[in-house]
């Protein structure tokens, strides 16, 4: 089921499903550039940061949510859709240049007035449109990639789900060069012109294999809930839950990555360092599940992931690394390596899930299932960023500096350091979940019974 001579490319795994796959992530996975893009928006509109960064925690939780509630409509149509999501995530991209430029007029073109019809109008674009387009996006390759590469389906998806983590690699360098060249508003509606292309070219490549066969409308089918009830319910729980945990501390750190550098004396090199972690967490991404393939249970990446998470954030507290991270090279290195492993866990953390849920629950429903888990990642999308965010206001105090490219910064490197706790408590729930609830696939009970019959 992989490439065949007949048909040429029409029926090679590399064009109908890794190449679209990585077009669709890569495209979407600009999101996470928005800390490139939100201080200047805020200055531009008139509205403080930390208002204005509900944008990207909406975009979240809809990226979520349109995943559980569109999950049915990838499984019975991946060109509707990768259409629905080629359409929303372009148009909600033009839609926030439009509000941005509108909002600029309003502060700076005479008035002086913040207007509230910009704000929520970038919320809607950036967080309501462009999340529908994310969550579908996200899922549609997903299953076909997994259908054309079963025997590697761990290698494939995370090549995908690396694309969408290189994307702040590959775009946060090209929106920060636009931005001195041009206005926001006009960066916006460039780049969702080119996001178009890309999706649109990746929606016409995208197809299912030949040969597999979705069941018919008159087929009776296993509900969710059936599908899930195969295995103890406590199972989906377990994985559910250490994928929400997994997703809120690494953006409770990765949200505030930008200050952390710089608050570590790392102020001409942030940029670089930036763009690093963005290796990392395409790295994780691909290297995780690929080295998944080769395990008897997927579910032992997530044990090595919460494990390394634990150890460099149980290293960095001790030893107060933030704090004194500026006055030692050696501190700031290792804060810099915690970065580097949330990163690579984060991604991988994605990866995995959509292989450890075939692995347990089958191809059948995949497409739903692993929508409905994604609604993980847009509570976390909330709760990741917003408990960094209370924290930092709760403890320590505020620290005027400016950044790499010679802005006025604000960092709390008591705050971010307090982070940590909060971190460090919930990797090591994330731990005896994975150990307790997520029972061993079916494939790792039958190899434990060879093991034991051959002694």
């Amino acid at each position: 089921m992989g490439n065949t001579t007949k048909g040429g490319w029409r029926t090679n795994k590399w064009v109908r499903a890794a190449i679209p796959g990585l077009l669709l992530h890569c495209s979407i996975g600009t999101v996470y550039c928005w800390s490139y893009v939100s201080t200047g928006i805020a200055s531009q509109i008139g509205y403080e940061v930390s208002t204005v960064n509900w944008a990207f925690s909406l975009a979240i939780l809809f990226l979520g949510l349109s995943a559980a509630f569109l999950g049915n409509v990838v499984e019975k149509d991946i060109h509707k859709s990768s259409l629905i999501a080629t359409i929303c995530f372009s148009l909600g991209m033009i839609g926030t240049g439009f509000f941005v430029w509108y909002g600029s007029n309003q502060f700076n073109g005479g008035q002086g007035q913040r207007s509230p019809l910009a704000l929520i109008g970038i919320f809607v674009c950036y967080g309501f449109i462009m999340g529908i387009g994310l969550g579908t996006g996200y899922l549609s390759p997903v299953k076909t990639l997994m259908l054309w590469f079963q025997d590697r389906k761990g290698l494939a998806t995370g090549l995908a789900v690396a694309g969408f983590g290189a994307a702040k690699a590959i775009g946060a360098p090209i929106m920060e060069a636009m931005q001195e060249k041009m206005e926001i508003q006009t960066m916006f509606y460039i780049l969702g012109a080119v996001y178009f292309c890309l999706m649109f070219t990746g929606h016409l490549l995208l197809k299912k294999p030949e040969g597999w066969h979705e069941p018919s409308s008159s087929e009776k089918k296993p509900s969710i809930m059936e599908v899930l009830k195969t295995k103890p319910l406590t199972n989906y729980i377990g994985i559910w839950l250490m994928f929400f945990l997994n997703i809120t501390c690494g953006l409770a750190i990765i949200s505030y990555e930008k200050q952390l550098f710089v608050t570590v004396g790392f102020l001409s090199i942030a940029g670089t360092l930036g763009a690093i972690s963005a290796v990392f967490n395409a790295g994780g991404r691909l290297g995780f599940s690929a080295w998944a393939d080769t395990m008897k249970d997927r579910n032992t990446i997530y044990k090595m992931i919460f494990i390394l998470s634990i150890v460099f954030t149980a290293i960095v507290l001790v030893t107060n690394g933030i704090v004194k991270g500026s006055g030692s090279s050696v501190l700031a290195f290792i804060v810099v390596c915690l970065i580097m492993v949330v990163n690579a866990g984060y991604g991988g953390g994605f990866s995995n899930v959509p292989t450890l849920l075939s692995d347990h629950y089958g191809m059948g429903s995949i497409s739903a299932i692993h929508g409905i888990t994604l609604s993980a990642w847009g509570f976390a999308g909330i709760a990741g960023p917003q408990l960094a965010a209370f924290i930092i206001g709760k403890f320590g105090g505020d620290v005027q500096t400016i950044d790499y490219h010679g802005k006025p910064m604000t960092i709390n490197p008591v705050g971010m350091q307090r982070i940590l706790v909060a971190t460090l408590i919930l990797y090591i729930v994330s731990l005896v979940v994975c150990l307790i609830l997520v029972k061993p696939t079916d494939k790792a009970l039958e190899a434990k019974a060879a093991k034991k019959a051959a002694k």
